[in-house]
């Protein structure tokens, strides 16, 4: 996983906004980078940068809305905070129901910016870490047999090994044998930390 400084990217054409914006970030510690466009973010930002991007709903060209959907295709995952004027509040509706972690109104209060934005690098943080750990789970997956895979699934649902057994029309020496050399390769001690597992992949996935 990445351990590069965590940034908050602020998108906004007004520079004026920028220049505030930039100010109370770095007063509060936290590290920042402003961009005139949607274009410059795209070409500054990367999916290996931790952080979270602080979108203007309305920009000349690419707005914030389109903003938003372009990073979710280039998988710029960073939680999206969406800076809204009086008239745009339906438009940042929106964008929260798109993903974005939060959207604030102008005036906005500067140490709410700052908590959100903190809440924001939490976040994004916790969801890599996350990443890390089911890549490692699908790597140790692909040690696994057909049959140890079945067994792994049925394992992490809570069956007893007779029912598993009866399920996959094996002995249940079998699947004693299967379970072991499951549990080995998952590196897991026991089936809730096999079920933890799948909950993670489940996740994941979603």
């Amino acid at each position: 996983m990445t351990t590069e400084t965590p940034v908050a990217f602020v998108v906004d054409d007004d520079e004026a906004v920028r220049d505030a914006l930039a100010l109370h970030l770095d007063l509060a510690g936290l590290s920042v980078r402003c961009c005139a466009s949607a274009a410059e973010f795209l070409e500054t930002a990367s999916p290996d940068q931790p952080g979270c991007a602080i979108l203007d709903i309305r920009m000349p060209g690419m707005d914030g809305l389109d903003l938003q959907q372009e990073m979710a295709r280039r998988g710029l995952t960073m939680p999206v905070i969406i800076i809204t004027g009086h008239g745009d509040v339906n438009a940042a509706v929106r964008a929260f129901r798109a993903g974005a972690v939060d959207f604030l109104q102008k005036p906005f209060d500067e140490d709410l910016l700052i908590e959100r934005v903190q809440e924001a690098f939490e976040r994004d943080l916790a969801s890599r870490r996350a990443d890390v750990e089911a890549g490692e789970i699908r790597r140790r997956l692909a040690l696994l047999s057909p049959r140890e895979l079945e067994v792994m699934e049925l394992v992490a649902e809570g069956l007893p090994n007779k029912t598993i057994a009866q399920r996959l029309s094996i002995g249940i020496r079998t699947v004693e044998t299967h379970r072991a050399r499951v549990l080995e390769k998952m590196e897991a001690r026991n089936a809730p930390e096999l079920a933890r597992m799948q909950m993670r992949l489940d996740e994941r996935r979603e």
